[in-house]
Formats: structure tokens, C-alpha cells, sequence
């Protein structure tokens, strides 16, 4: 299966919620389905099933994962002991890419994937190029040194400062590293991670 591709923001305007990291999404001003029929139609009511399948879909658009290593995070918290939901949200934070775009080194998580993909970015000062490698607490998470030269990174210090970043990540603008203090948390993730564990449990 390929990852999506196409209108960036179909699935925000068919939702009627910001599913990317975009801050010109089109559903801050137009919360409603795209066509010229658009402002006209309601949405359907969504079944039980219809409510998980969508939470499943919005998870995946977030982080930018295709089902095949998505399932294999529930079927990993599911093993777990205790709140198998905010072990999901926590393996999803934990993602290098996550990670590099919640501390501030990238605009968007696809941004972020992509900087990871090419090198940009390193865990404890060593080249990691996969946007999936699970970063663990303690480990830091910085701009390669040849990358702070790229405009990708210039000037990025004076963006992260006027950032509101997560407790749980230590960043230093001025070095463009960042330590992971704690395991992920998110309070209020923007989709219902146990509609999602009830999906995969039918």
C-alpha cells in the first residue's frame, strides 16, 4: 500500500478537523466537506464501527504511518500491561521524526521524515536515517552539524524559541539538540486512541 498522496487536506475538510501541521489548513476557515456542494451537505452519522475505522484513519494521516507498521504498534501495546492506549500514543511520540518536529526542527512531521531520510538528523551524535527508530529516554536528538548550514535550519534557533514545546523534551535552540526526559505524553491526542485499540480488538 502506498502512503497517501494527493490533496493534503481532503481528509480535514471531510472530517472537519486540522489533521495536519499545516497553519494554512484550509478547515480553520472552511470547516466543511470541499465540492461545490460542500457548505450544503451534512455529514453522515458514523456507526460504532465507522467512529473507530475513522480514529484508525486519522491516526495514520497524523503521523504519516501506513497500516502494515501501524497494527504492529496496537498489536505491541496490546501486550502490555496497564493503559494500552497511552502505551500506543506514547510508541507513536517516540518516533524519530515525531520527535524532531515536536522539538522544533522541522514544520510538519512530513517535513520531519523527510530530514531524517536524508540525513539531517542525528541520536547521540550518530547519522540516523530511519524516520521510525524509537527514540529512548536519555538519548539526544540534534540537527547534524553539516545540516545547520542548509536553509532547511537557518534561523531555526529564533523559531524553536517561540515555540510551546513538550515537557517531556529538553531542547537547546542555540546547539539544535534536544534530550528526551520522559517517555511521550500528549494529553489530548487528536484522536480517540482507544476507539482505535477497540478497532483492532473486534
Amino acid at each position: 500500500m502506498a502512503r497517501l498522496i494527493g490533496p493534503k487536506h481532503k481528509l480535514c475538510r471531510l472530517w472537519g478537523e486540522k489533521l495536519c501541521d499545516s497553519p494554512k489548513c484550509p478547515v480553520m476557515k472552511r470547516n466543511f466537506p470541499s465540492g461545490q456542494h460542500g457548505l450544503a451537505r451534512k455529514r453522515a452519522k458514523l456507526s460504532s464501527f465507522g467512529k473507530q475505522l475513522r480514529e484508525k484513519q486519522k491516526a495514520k494521516k497524523l503521523y504519516g504511518i501506513l497500516e502494515k507498521q501501524f497494527s504492529n504498534y496496537v498489536a505491541e501495546a496490546s501486550k502490555k500491561t496497564g493503559d494500552t492506549s497511552k502505551f500506543l500514543v506514547q510508541y507513536l511520540e517516540s518516533r524519530l521524526d515525531n520527535v524532531a518536529y515536536r522539538a522544533g526542527f522541522a514544520p510538519s512531521r512530513a517535513a520531519a521524515r523527510q530530514a531524517v531520510s536524508h540525513g539531517h538528523i542525528t541520536v547521540n551524535g550518530k547519522k540516523l536515517d530511519i524516520p521510525s527508530y524509537r527514540v529512548r529516554v536519555g538519548e539526544i536528538v540534534a540537527v547534524a552539524e553539516p545540516a545547520k548550514k542548509s536553509k532547511l535550519f537557518t534561523d531555526l534557533s529564533e523559531t524553536i524559541a517561540k515555540k510551546d514545546l513538550p515537557a517531556w523534551v529538553n531542547v537547546d535552540a542555540t546547539k539544535l539538540s534536544a534530550k528526551v526526559l520522559n517517555l511521550p505524553t500528549v494529553e489530548l491526542p487528536n484522536f480517540d486512541a482507544n476507539a482505535i485499540i477497540g478497532f483492532y480488538s473486534r
